[in-house]
C-alpha cells in the first residue's frame, strides 16, 4: 500500500508536469488538435508494462489479472468516454486537477465519478450476465491471450508503441 501511495503521488506529479491536468490540453485532445494526452498515456503504458514485467521476473510481484470481455470493455469505454467528453477530465486527471486547485474538477468531477459509479452499480446486476459477458476472454494477460512468451510480447509491443509515439510527435510536436 505504501508503494502504491508513493507511485500514485509520482504519477500525479508526472501527469501535472506532462500538462494533462490542464483543461485546455484535454480539450485539445478531444478536438484532435493536441496529442499531449495520448503521448503521456502511451509513455505510461510502455513504462508500466516494462516495469510490471521486470518486477514479475525479479519475483517482486505476482500478476492477478481480472477477467475481461469485449462487452465489458465497450460498455466501460462508453461510460468513460461520455464522462470524459462532458467534463474534459478522466478520473486520473480529475484528481491531478483538484491537486492543482481547479475548482471545476472538484465540483464537476467528484460528483460525476460518484453518480457514474452509482448508476453503474445500479444497472450492473442486469448487465452482468448479458452484455458484460459477450466476448469473455477470461483472466489472462496479453502474452497469455496471444499464447506467446512475455519477453517476446513486451519488447514487440513496447517498440510498436514507441514507433507510434515517434509518429505522433512528428505530426503534432509538443
Amino acid at each position: 500500500m505504501v508503494w502504491g501511495f508513493i507511485f500514485g503521488i509520482v504519477f500525479g506529479f508526472l501527469l501535472h508536469k506532462g500538462g494533462v491536468t490542464n483543461y485546455d490540453v484535454i480539450l485539445g485532445q478531444l478536438l484532435l488538435e493536441d496529442f499531449t494526452v495520448v503521448k503521456v498515456m502511451l509513455s505510461a503504458v510502455v513504462t508500466g508494462m516494462i516495469g510490471v514485467y521486470a518486477m514479475k521476473h525479479l519475483g517482486w510481484v505476482t500478476l492477478s489479472p481480472k477477467s475481461g470481455s469485449w462487452g465489458a470493455n465497450v460498455i466501460g469505454g462508453l461510460i468513460f468516454g461520455v464522462g470524459f467528453a462532458l467534463l474534459g477530465y478522466c478520473p486520473g486527471t480529475i484528481v491531478g486537477a483538484i491537486g492543482n486547485g481547479y475548482f471545476d474538477a472538484l465540483v464537476g468531477g467528484v460528483p460525476g465519478i460518484l453518480i457514474g459509479a452509482g448508476l453503474f452499480a445500479h444497472v450492473y446486476p442486469r448487465l452482468r450476465r448479458g452484455i458484460l459477458q459477450k466476448g469473455d476472454y477470461g483472466d489472462v494477460t496479453l502474452p497469455q491471450l496471444l499464447k506467446m512468451r512475455e519477453w517476446v510480447v513486451v519488447p514487440v509491443v513496447s517498440v510498436l508503441l514507441v514507433l507510434i509515439l515517434v509518429w505522433i510527435e512528428t505530426l503534432w510536436p509538443m
